[in-house]
């Protein structure tokens, strides 16, 4: 087993224990600032009771351990005395380390004390820090939890940085440490997709690069040397699919008749990443127009499944899926009318957020049906995913329906990244959409299955359940049938002058887009209008017996969440169909949100996504139920043919 894997392994127990140790102090009551200097050896005997003094000789070997296990030079000398002091041990480590002193406000490091630097420059580097906000302890002994913690902290901090499922928390972290710059990081995505993408298994994931995004990347360097991060995602490489409006980058849905269009303005939530300081890398293959499950496009052929190559990506949002998976960016985003998020999450071992309609701006997003559109995160971990929806959710007076998420969206998403969070939650089953008569099927199932015992034995309770309606539910169709060209045609309206066609009847007239689309495009340009019977009825009945079903069951079982395999069936081999099942109906049907995170593997070594649904912006919960499930599992495994 590796260090890092066994780092993983120690999140619970004694590991926390002792990180809240060095964190936030011993758990015992704040000294005075009077008498924090010497601290009463009744006091810290209570603050260290059952945890015993760690000798210098075990924290130095320690230390060495993680430099060896890093790959890096170790030159510490040893501590005076058979203990360690806190004091003491960020001396050594400053020196070390060759840690620059910062500011230092705790009460009880005296600013002409010899430590008082050490101190200063250990806290900045989130490697010691205060007992409280004030407080540091620096007489305190070390204890053998606290060294152990401490080795797990050294050894992240000075390891060298690894691109390949890097996540945005541990990118941010080692850009603060100068590890590596945003414009280093962006190049390294870019040979990775030139390696991968452009060149060897050629996924076909990517369509469009930046021209610019090492430029960008170079000013955010200079932006956090002088003024620091913006945020979490400030310097952070990310893909969008191509159907998100960038004004610096072609927008095409995958169309060869959309090839040079380029729009003014960006769409929401691209230019809210921007804000946040991301850096836009690029735009990902799509089924066109998200007409699909596959993520064929007349503009950039058949993306491949990086776990199995003559398979498909899932999609609509399969470009995503794709490129994210092979680490070819931070995180992305993906759009989804009927699963189209979370099938190309499922197929690429990836967590995607379908968040509740209103909670994110869908301007400028090219449209399939607003009735059920919404673009969310599509990332390797939760946390991620979090990250990245903490930056494109809000209310944008582009988009009405956005009014509804007003006083409804929480401080962050991150808070809600408990490892605990499954523990006391009730998780319905809904096992009829866990088929199993199809060999297909099975494969899937039993992965599920599995899951639902893993999650109770993370601490939930599994509830069987039947959803209420669910026949009568599944024979409503899509709206994108319906809506798609009214809508469309807004969208090229939009674009004013420089829209290359105006509507969907000059689209196909000019033959310049996938002919296997062919018939669904006339159909759907045939339609008249809107304003019929059958078309409100289904707005209007579907969604709310979609709703009061949902609500019902949670309502009747006390359920935090709903489960079921995101996809029936794991990714199809390329040229013989895909088949996704009706589950991914729910969330759009109802506009509740959801979550896939990965579950495991077929034995053909297929990535299989379990969905949790929630309640309207309830995001939170389900970011915490998967969490949990995700840091009790971690079932996600990088692709192996893009290592």
């Amino acid at each position: 087993m590796s260090y890092q894997q066994s780092a993983m392994m120690k999140k619970t127990g004694a590991l926390l224990l002792a990180g809240a140790v060095l964190a936030t102090g011993f758990g015992s009551p704040a000294p005075s600032a009077a008498a924090s200097t010497t601290v009463p050896a009744g006091k810290t005997a209570a603050a260290t009771a059952g945890k015993a003094p760690a000798t210098a000789a075990a924290f130095v070997k320690a230390m060495e351990e993680a430099a060896t296990l890093a790959g890096v030079p170790f030159s510490m000398h040893t501590p005076m005395g058979t203990t360690v002091k806190r004091k003491d041990a960020a001396k050594a480590l400053q020196q070390w380390l060759k840690l620059e002193p910062a500011t230092e406000t705790f009460k009880d490091v005296p600013d002409d004390a010899d430590y008082a630097g050490a101190v200063s420059a250990l806290n900045q580097a989130g490697l010691m820090k205060g007992y409280t906000e004030s407080l540091f302890l620096p007489n305190a002994v070390l204890t053998e939890n606290d060294v152990a913690v401490l080795k797990d902290r050294i050894y992240d901090y000075i390891k060298p940085f690894v691109l390949e499922e890097a996540t945005i928390t541990e990118i941010q972290a080692a850009m603060t440490q100068g590890k590596i710059t945003s414009k280093e990081l962006v190049q390294k995505y870019l040979d990775r997709i030139e390696k991968y993408d452009d060149q060897g298994v050629s996924l076909k994931a990517v369509l469009t690069l930046n021209p610019e995004a090492l430029n960008i990347a170079e000013a955010l360097d200079e932006e956090r040397a002088t003024k620091g991060a913006r945020g979490p995602l400030h310097g952070i490489p990310v893909l969008v699919k191509d159907n998100f409006d960038t004004n610096d980058m072609p927008t095409t849905a995958g169309c060869l008749c959309l090839k040079d269009s380029v729009p003014s303005t960006d769409a929401e939530q691209v230019k809210r990443l921007k804000d946040a300081g991301a850096i836009i890398l690029g735009k990902t293959n799509l089924h066109e127009f998200a007409f699909g499950i596959t993520t064929s496009s007349s503009l950039g052929g058949q993306t491949l499944n990086p776990y199995a190559l003559d398979h498909y990506p899932g999609g609509s949002s399969g470009g995503t899926g794709a490129a994210i998976a092979a680490n070819f960016a931070a995180a992305g985003l993906g759009t989804d009318t009927g699963g189209s998020i979370r099938i190309p999450s499922s197929f690429n071992s990836l967590v995607g957020i379908r968040p509740t309609i209103g909670l994110s701006s869908r301007d400028g997003i090219i449209p399939l049906a607003l009735t059920q559109d919404v673009g969310g995160p599509m990332a390797r971990t939760v946390s991620d995913a979090a990250i990245m929806l903490d930056a494109t959710v809000g209310y944008d007076k582009k988009d009405l329906s956005t009014a509804y998420s007003v006083g409804r969206i929480p401080s962050s998403y991150t808070d809600y990244l408990d490892v605990n969070g499954l523990k006391g939650a009730r998780i319905g089953v809904a096992t009829e959409l866990i088929p199993s008569t199809k060999a297909e099927e099975k494969e899937v199932a039993d992965v599920i299955n599995h899951a639902v015992t893993e999650l109770e034995s993370l601490g939930a309770t599994a509830v069987p359940i039947q959803i209420p309606n669910l026949a009568e539910i599944n024979k409503y169709p899509s709206l994108s049938g319906y809506e798609f060209k009214f809508q469309l045609n807004d969208y090229l309206e939009s674009l004013g002058d420089e829209a290359p066609y105006h509507s969907l009847s000059e689209i196909i007239a000019s033959g310049q887009f996938d002919k296997s689309q062919e018939q669904s495009m006339k159909a759907r340009d045939a339609r008249a209008t809107l304003d019929t019977t059958e078309y409100k009825d289904i707005v209007l009945k579907r969604t709310q017996l979609t709703r009061d079903s949902l609500l019902k069951v949670m309502a009747d079982h006390h359920l935090d969440a709903i489960i079921y395999p995101t996809s029936t069936q794991a990714a199809g081999v390329i040229g013989e169909g895909q088949n996704s099942g009706g589950n991914n109906r729910l969330s759009p049907f109802s506009g509740f949100p959801a979550i896939t995170v990965p579950a495991g593997f077929t034995s053909e070594g297929l990535p299989v996504g379990m969905e949790f649904l929630g309640r309207a912006f309830d995001e939170g919960t389900l970011i915490k139920l998967a969490y949990s499930y995700e840091q009790g599992t971690h079932h996600r495994q990088a692709p192996k043919f893009t290592p």
